[in-house]
């Protein structure tokens, strides 16, 4: 059984709420706009950390992190990028991949938006975790945190507080 913390466009901001949220994660993944090396830095001080790069990262962070990232955690083939759409609108590549092989679940997030869905067309979940940082159009700062254990995916959880109480504790 992994406990996973999923996040994505931090864009260089992390509250100190998502450390509360993650505490008891194994693993924390970042769906893409990580906004700087340091953002990443202290993530991975304080877990286990996959991420992978998004539109707004810069060279360094694209040579840290790859733009798709595939891999199984316990019995789930996992697939990460940031620009990957949603289901019926995904993007062109992450179409073609999903054409050939689909993974369980696949994880993207630059639209700002939090989106849990399941995909009946490929049979796998798909999840946006929205926007942890405090830059972009969101009102809201999401982050999720959910279980992976042997095939299952269980026990989402979503944290969400406002971006004007983004430094405040609560």
């Amino acid at each position: 059984m992994k406990r996973i913390g999923l996040l994505s466009d931090t864009h260089g901001t992390l509250s100190n709420r998502i450390f509360k949220f993650f505490a008891p994660v194994d693993e924390i993944w970042h769906a893409g706009d990580i906004g700087n090396a340091e953002t990443a830095d202290q993530l991975s001080a304080f877990k286990p950390f996959r991420a992978v790069y998004g539109n707004i990262d810069d060279h360094s962070l694209r040579r840290m992190f790859p733009v798709f990232h595939r891999f199984f955690c316990e019995e789930v083939d996992v697939l990460i990028t940031h620009i990957g759409g949603y289901p019926d609108h995904y993007e062109a590549p992450v179409r073609n991949i999903f054409k050939t092989n689909a993974p369980q679940l696949f994880i993207c997030g630059h639209s700002h938006i939090l989106k849990v869905i399941f995909d009946p067309k490929y049979h796998l979940l798909h999840i946006n975790p929205g926007a942890a940082g405090n830059k972009g159009f969101h009102q809201v700062c999401t982050a999720v945190r959910f279980v992976i254990d042997g095939k299952n995916i269980k026990d989402l959880e979503v944290l969400e507080f406002a971006r004007m109480s983004f430094n405040k504790e609560g």
